[in-house]
């Protein structure tokens, strides 16, 4: 199935119940969410879209592999009902070599993401670091099948004329102990969204937007010139908002929120808002 909702001013939301292909990005393996589309051309480049659901089981992490979508429609206002199975875990390969199954390269792997998101003045070394050891040692980016997965039933409702998109997701569907953080990813292309403000006059722009902080202020919107189009998310109840932009070379190119809940059993609900300037 595939959903196109047109939304004011040349801009709409688009999801199908199939992967992308065909962009280069190892995301291309992911089942998205809702791409940003500026009259026809995807805005997402690199980036999941909104509304994407992440299970996270300590240093693991449990990406959408496939989604099961049904539509209803009650004049502007569309309503979807989605079943993502949470079956993908991301690995490292060498091309001709396989999959990496060395836990201490995850393990220098992870350490090294975890400091370039909570050490700001390390992240520009850290990151040319790890683009130089891809290169050198012919290192990529993978999903793989893992070995548990999990379902996460989402109601997404979008009122076209208002430019909303309502993300309200079920997380009862997930199971077992060891859950650390459910996630719900919300980007688009980092190329076309480079400007970050909110609601308590930070403005920020390119690399000074970071690639995950928190965001203390009750509303923040991303925005750019290409298009002059934007997208603002408010804080959600329960949960933790952060915001990042990444934009290394032809492997990483997204900009946008990520809602952290600790705690599952619950329906987690946000809104977001889009629009353009003219």
């Amino acid at each position: 199935m595939n959903i196109t909702i047109p939304l004011q001013r040349g801009l709409s939301l688009s999801m199908n119940d199939g992967r992308a292909t065909g962009n280069g990005y190892a995301t291309s393996a992911l089942q998205k969410g809702w791409l940003l589309c500026d009259n026809g051309r995807c805005l997402a480049e690199e980036a999941v879209g909104f509304g994407v659901p992440v299970v996270k089981r300590g240093i693991r992490a449990l990406f959408p592999g496939a989604v099961e979508m049904s539509l209803t429609r009650d004049k502007s206002v569309w309503r979807v009902a989605a079943r993502f199975t949470l079956n993908l875990e991301e690995k490292i390969c060498r091309p001709g070599r396989g999959i990496v199954g060395n836990g201490f390269v995850y393990g220098i792997k992870n350490s090294l993401a975890a400091a370039i998101r909570t050490i700001p003045l390390s992240r520009a070394a850290l990151t040319a670091a790890s683009s130089a050891v891809r290169l050198v040692f012919g290192l990529q980016t993978v999903y793989e099948c893992a070995e548990k997965s999990d379902n996460v039933a989402i109601m997404y409702t979008v009122d076209a004329e208002a430019g909303t998109l309502l993300v309200e997701a079920d997380t009862s569907g997930i199971t077992g102990r060891g859950v650390s953080e459910f996630v719900l990813m919300n980007e688009q292309g980092a190329h076309f969204f480079q400007r970050y403000i909110d609601s308590s006059g930070l403005s920020l722009g390119g690399k000074k937007i970071g690639c995950w902080d928190e965001v203390e202020a009750g509303e923040a919107s991303f925005g750019g010139s290409v298009t002059h189009a934007s997208f603002t998310a408010e804080k959600a109840q329960g949960g933790r908002l952060f915001r990042g932009r990444e934009l290394v070379g032809s492997r990483l190119a997204w900009s946008g929120f990520g809602y952290s809940f600790p705690s599952l059993g619950q329906t987690v609900r946000y809104t977001l808002r889009i629009t353009r300037d003219m």
